[in-house]
């Protein structure tokens, strides 16, 4: 005999249903399909409502977090809460754990990124998993446990991006049963090329990134209603030219046109409702 409970988390967006057995089991019901009100890809998330001039931030992190301290500064200048998606590695990482509890303390999201930053899916044939489904449940899973000790429950952090923001549907199916959402950044600024080192031939500038950015707005129909943008919280040290020590212009300049920024729960709410 079972009984059920719904969890809540902070701002209400209600998440899946949890059953307890008397020998104290816990499953998880499959979260609905969000395709069914947002814009995907490969059955993720990759956008928001575009109705109104809401957007998100995102910044995820694995192994670099040399802009932690600064984007902190910046967003609480601004007054803007994001989303940040850390792998298992720089949650256990001791010099990252200050930062972590900061982000925690200052009101953001934060959600998983893969335990070990596993590659999901071929590069060259997208259709081709290259995990397991248990090795998938164990990785987020591991990735949730290192969480959980920043005070960030599973419960309260359902959506995740994944590792190289690079997945297929066998990914989406998978983290739906276990009451997870998968979303993606909005494709077309190249922001996610904030990596990228002067000895890559994909390398773009700083310069070009921004001005990419604030140039999308009049090539969408939409403009950046529903956006999701993702920024890396670090980079190599090889890349000296670091986007986000452009993000209080990019903020401000964003805030200019209207534009507000929602944390990526409170964009993607109905997702689990």
């Amino acid at each position: 005999m079972t009984r059920a409970r719904a969890a809540s988390i902070v701002g209400g967006t209600v998440l899946a249903l949890v059953a307890v057995s008397a020998a104290g089991r816990r499953t998880v019901r499959a979260a609905p399909d969000p395709c069914r009100t947002f814009t995907c890809d490969h059955g993720g998330i990759v956008r928001g409502d575009v109705s109104s001039k809401r957007m998100a931030l995102v910044f995820t992190g694995s192994s670099f977090a040399d802009g932690g301290g600064h984007i902190r500064e910046v967003l609480r200048k601004k007054g803007v809460r994001a989303g940040f998606f850390f792998t298992g590695d720089f949650y256990r990482t001791q010099e990252f754990q200050g930062l972590v509890r900061g982000l925690v303390s200052d009101g953001h999201y934060l959600g998983p990124h893969s335990d070990k930053h596993l590659l999901y899916c071929d590069w060259g044939d997208r259709a081709k998993t290259l995990v397991t489904a248990d090795e998938f449940r164990r990785d987020l899973l591991g990735n949730y446990r290192e969480m959980e000790r920043f005070g960030v429950a599973r419960d309260a952090a359902p959506y995740f991006i994944p590792p190289y923001e690079w997945y297929n549907e066998d990914i989406v199916r998978w983290a739906r049963g276990m009451g997870a959402v998968l979303f993606n950044f909005t494709p077309g600024t190249s922001s996610n090329a904030d990596y990228t080192t002067p000895s890559m031939k994909e390398y773009l500038s700083s310069d070009v990134i921004y001005d990419r950015i604030l140039s999308w707005e009049k090539k969408d129909p939409h403009g950046f209603n529903g956006f999701i943008l993702l920024i890396h919280i670090g980079t190599d040290p090889e890349r000296t030219d670091k986007l986000y020590l452009r993000l209080e212009d990019l903020i401000t300049a964003l805030q200019g046109r209207g534009y507000t920024f929602a944390r990526i729960d409170e964009l993607l709410k109905a997702a689990r409702e």
